[in-house]
C-alpha cells in the first residue's frame, strides 16, 4: 500500500516532469534581451526549464534547457508504471466476479 507521503511525492515528481516537458521558456528568452536585469525581476521569472545559464566575457549569454523528450519519456514511464501497478487489482476483481458468476450458476442447477 502506498502511503500518502509517497503518493504526494510521486505526484510532485509527475508535475515536475510535466513542467519540463510542456512548460514555457518565455522568461528565459526575455532574459536574453535584458541588459542588466534587476534581482527583483529575476525572482519573478520562471526558469524551471533552464538547466544552465552562462554569461560570456564579451557579454553574450548562453542558456541550456532541459531535454523535453527525456521528460516526456519519464512521464510515459511513470504513466505505464501506474497502469501496471493497478493491473493486478483489476485482474483480482475480474476473477472474483467470474467466481461469483460460476457459483451463482451452480446454485441454480
Amino acid at each position: 500500500m502506498i502511503s500518502s507521503k509517497e503518493n504526494d511525492m510521486k505526484e510532485e515528481i509527475y508535475q515536475g516532469y510535466q513542467q519540463l516537458a510542456f512548460g514555457s521558456i518565455a522568461d528565459a528568452i526575455k532574459l536574453l534581451f535584458m541588459e542588466e536585469p534587476a534581482p527583483r525581476a529575476l525572482g519573478k521569472m520562471n526558469f524551471i526549464n533552464v538547466a544552465e545559464i552562462r554569461r560570456m566575457k564579451e557579454g553574450a549569454m548562453e542558456i541550456k534547457f532541459f531535454d523535453r523528450l527525456k521528460a516526456l519519456e519519464k512521464l510515459e514511464e511513470i504513466t505505464d508504471q501506474g497502469q501496471t501497478d493497478t493491473l493486478p487489482f483489476y485482474e483480482a476483481l475480474e476473477n472474483s466476479a467470474k467466481l461469483l458468476q460460476k457459483r451463482a450458476g451452480e446454485d441454480e442447477a
